[in-house]
């Protein structure tokens, strides 16, 4: 992705300068209009101008003046409006299924989940059961007067001209954007299909572990396992957009078989499931949270078989993550959904592997963190996917 607050793509210079000012805003609010007009180079009338513009779209608020040491009138900052224009994020997991609204000030304004067993029905009920949480969500913002102008969906596979693989949901090339677009509600403006793991590194970078991390791995630890990569504040994607499936890394040639048809796949080690499996965790009503919680008051009570699954996911993480820390060699690898919840027994291990499997040689190791977001590190950075367009793009919600 490349910098949302630099419009080299918009085509006049009415829409350039409407967005130099609204990232102008966005760096720097709270923000006199004669800043931004030092700023951004233009001059202080087109900077009115185009500030009166963004307030009536709503985008930004002004706020009582304030004077500063010189003579004159006072200056009233403007900042980017808190409420009024929001984006929609929506993810389906395997065990569950997450709506988050969320405004330009990266205010959650609304959020919901929804435990289901995704993996175990077809897509089309999958993508109904969606939409129906979009719905409820959307009703919501409309009797909070929120205005939403986008939606991206956050989902655990693969996207191949425009159909998802996704193992752990038992998809195998699904028109899941076709789908989505006849299923989501009116309101669901402009939606926009992408990987989770993807999501999760964004919304790391915009509102959790990844500001200030540098270049950065993020590990999205649910059933299946993937990684978002992020290089210099953009996020990686490979030649066809299908990098990052770190899950799919064979950590056991001898080990089990992998949805993918593989067979010793990372996830099979390591994955929330495979994890839960191998620590006797009663499957119950197949919800993971629960399930979780269960694990975790083990972990504290030295349970044998806890310590000694969650030692096997650290020890296989570690395999996977000395090869990708040689390879891509980011500053800080961060650890998200149920991993991060994990990340007091698993980061020993694998600082210690990685230390050892190539630290020397590079002179330092990556810092390992847990996500702060937890599990909504995907549902948030698909709505943040939202506004970003909007602040490089503010016409296109008019």
């Amino acid at each position: 992705m490349t910098d949302p607050l630099r419009p080299t793509h918009l085509g006049t210079m009415r829409e350039r300068n409407l967005a130099l000012v609204l990232g102008g805003i966005a760096r720097h609010q709270p923000v006199t209009r004669a800043r931004l007009a030092e700023l951004t180079g233009l001059t202080k009338t087109t900077v009115a101008a185009q500030v009166t513009t963004l307030e009536g779209l709503r985008l930004v608020s002004g706020a009582l003046p304030v004077r500063g040491g010189g003579r004159g009138r006072p200056g009233a900052p403007v900042s980017l409006a808190p409420g009024p224009v929001a984006g929609l994020g929506l993810e389906v997991n395997g065990h569950y299924l997450a709506a988050c609204v969320l405004d330009l000030t990266h205010a959650v304004r609304l959020r919901e989940s929804v435990a289901c067993d995704n993996g175990g029905r077809e897509p089309h009920e999958t993508v109904a059961a969606l939409a129906a949480l979009a719905r409820r969500i959307t009703d919501r913002a409309g009797d909070a007067g929120i205005t939403l102008v986008g939606t991206a969906v956050a989902l655990p596979g693969v996207t191949v001209e425009d159909h998802v693989n996704a193992p752990n949901l038992g998809w195998e090339a699904v028109p899941a954007s076709a789908l989505l677009a006849d299923a989501l509600p009116a309101q669901a403006l402009g939606i926009e299909v992408d990987n989770e793991a993807n999501l999760g590194a964004l919304g790391e970078l915009w509102y959790g572990a990844g500001r200030g991390a540098g270049s950065y791995l993020y590990l999205s630890g649910e059933i299946g396992i993937g990684a978002g990569i992020v290089f210099d504040g953009e996020l990686f994607r490979g030649g066809h957009g299908a990098a990052g499936e770190l899950g799919h890394v064979v950590v056991d040639p001898d080990g089990p078989a992998c949805r993918c048809g593989g067979t010793g796949c990372l996830e099979q080690v390591a994955g929330l499931d495979a994890v839960l499996r191998a620590a006797g965790v009663p499957d119950g009503t197949g919800r993971c949270e629960p399930r979780l919680t269960e694990l975790l008051r083990r972990l504290d009570d030295r349970d044998h078989h806890a310590l000694e699954a969650v030692d096997a996911a650290g020890r296989g993480l570690a395999v996977a993550l000395v090869g990708a820390v040689n390879l891509l060699d980011p500053d800080t690898v961060v650890l998200g959904g149920s991993h991060a919840r994990l990340a007091p027994w698993l980061i020993p291990p694998i600082e210690k592997a990685i230390a050892l499997g190539g630290g020397k040689l590079r002179g330092r190791t990556p810092v390992l963190r847990a996500s702060t977001l937890g599990a909504e590190s995907a549902v948030r950075g698909a709505a943040g996917t939202v506004l970003t367009r909007i602040l490089a793009d503010p016409l296109a919600i008019a």
